[in-house]
């Protein structure tokens, strides 16, 4: 159900109707969504054995690909679409209130990281218009609600979590093994201990212009898997300089290459820049899994300076603090 209160304060500025004549269930008028043969890169798990030449084609070329014949049920992924719509229909306060005591944590609203080393959270155009959970994955048992959909949600993160580790396991040893790489552990270089999902939501806007639902970035993770399960576009990636619509496909997972699977190839994988805009006239649901390096593993490359990925993630905080934006891997080039 969509509500006013459903929304956290800071997004209850925007216009929530949609536009005149046009209908929730009409997508015939989406122009997020491409017309064109869709160009994304499609990896299947089950043929990766045969398939690792073009695994490394869209490692290099894209940062991104789509992931099909995965192994995750399909009910699975609509139960966590419609699990997540259910709890983002609760009312603001009760969302809020679940998780006082985390490990699961509730945000909305982030500030949009200015290159001035401003952080403003009153304009809509300075703050990234999402609402969502942060939920590590490792942790979970440990957490209890009160509400029913909530805990609901955390049962089935569990079972989505083993498969997430998976396959994320899963590419990251033909990437590297394509890469012909001698890591000491594969495990310490992607360590499931890391892995966390966020479960965004970004409103439908009439006037989606007025901001951004994520601004534009790249993720630090090793690997990030998306999961945009139904029929609302907005995610988009920056290749040769143009914007490119990642629209969502029944029953395939996203696969974004991170910072540190950029650094870990020694540069010679993609970490993606991507971003994602808002639709005007339908709520977008997302689940991300993100995982990192173990916090004390040397990454070692002739790109890149040795560093741990605790190193780059206090760094990437500092020039936050600093600066105002994150500078990501260019602080770790060799000169």
């Amino acid at each position: 159900m969509n509500n006013l209160e459903s929304f956290p304060p800071i997004l209850r500025h925007l216009n929530h109707s949609p536009p005149p004549n046009l209908s929730l269930d009409d997508h015939d008028h989406d122009d997020s969504i491409q017309e064109e043969q869709d160009p994304i890169p499609i990896i299947d798990l089950q043929c990766l054995t045969h398939d690792k030449n073009k695994l490394e084609e869209a490692c290099k070329h894209w940062g991104l690909f789509r992931l099909v014949n995965h192994g995750v049920p399909s009910t699975l992924l609509t139960q966590l679409q419609n699990q997540a719509q259910q709890l983002f229909s609760l009312a603001f306060q009760s969302k809020q209130a679940s998780c006082n005591d985390g490990p699961i944590s509730y945000f909305s609203g982030t500030p949009v990281l200015t290159t001035s080393g401003t952080a403003l959270t009153r304009a809509p155009q300075n703050i990234n218009l999402l609402e969502g959970f942060n939920v590590p994955l490792p942790h979970l048992s440990q957490f209890q609600s009160q509400l029913p959909v909530l805990d609901y949600f955390r049962v089935l993160l569990v079972d989505y979590g083993n498969h997430l580790s998976r396959i994320g396991r899963t590419l990251f040893e033909a990437m590297v093994e394509k890469l012909d790489l001698r890591l000491e552990s594969s495990s310490s270089y992607m360590a499931e201990s890391t892995g966390i999902v966020r479960v965004y939501r970004y409103p439908h806007c009439s006037n989606s212009n007025v901001g951004l639902g994520m601004e534009v970035h790249t993720d630090s993770s090793v690997l990030s898997i998306l999961n945009q399960e139904g029929e609302v576009s907005g995610l988009e990636l920056l290749k040769d300089d143009q914007w490119v619509t990642v629209k969502p496909i029944s029953n395939t997972l996203i696969i974004n290459l991170g910072d540190m699977m950029q650094a870990i190839s020694d540069g010679k994988y993609k970490s993606v820049t991507h971003r994602v805009k808002l639709n005007n006239h339908r709520e977008r649901i997302s689940l991300c899994y993100f995982v990192f390096p173990k916090e004390d593993i040397v990454i070692e490359s002739s790109k890149y300076r040795p560093f741990t990925y605790n190193e780059f993630r206090t760094q990437v905080q500092q020039d936050i603090k600093t600066l105002g934006h994150k500078v990501g891997l260019a602080r770790f080039e060799r000169n």
